[in-house]
């Protein structure tokens, strides 16, 4: 069987931020590979510039990370400020790592981001 998780992907358009999704990736066996929506990604082992892994097939950066309990999965605020949960990942996203089951059937998630300046803002 093939492990998967739920993951928090952004695609480094200019190097620093890009758009962003929420949704299921797969492992390689030996797990340093992961899959998603068709492309295959590489870790970075360290030398990406807010980067961790990069598309075998096109070289582009990308952040792969597990998506964490208060949403805030981008690095900085605003940027993306819109994250979209993948369809057949939302009622698991929203219940088992939200833990805010009545909010199952939204389909993107605000994230102020990692770095947020000041105090913190409702959601």
């Amino acid at each position: 069987m093939t492990k998967s998780r739920i993951m928090y992907i952004e695609f480094k358009v200019d190097g620093l931020v890009g758009p962003a999704r929420i949704g299921r990736v797969t492992f390689s066996k030996s797990g340093k590979t992961i899959y998603y929506r068709g492309k295959q990604f590489q870790s970075l082992k360290g030398s990406g510039f807010k980067a961790n892994f990069y598309d075998v097939e096109s070289g582009e950066e990308y952040w792969i990370s597990g998506c964490r309990k208060d949403g805030d999965d981008t690095l900085y605020p605003g940027v993306p400020s819109v994250v979209e949960i993948d369809a057949d990942v939302q009622e698991e996203y929203w219940t088992e790592i939200r833990g805010l089951p009545e909010r199952a059937g939204e389909v993107q998630i605000g994230s102020r981001g990692k770095h947020t300046a000041g105090g913190r803002e409702p959601e």
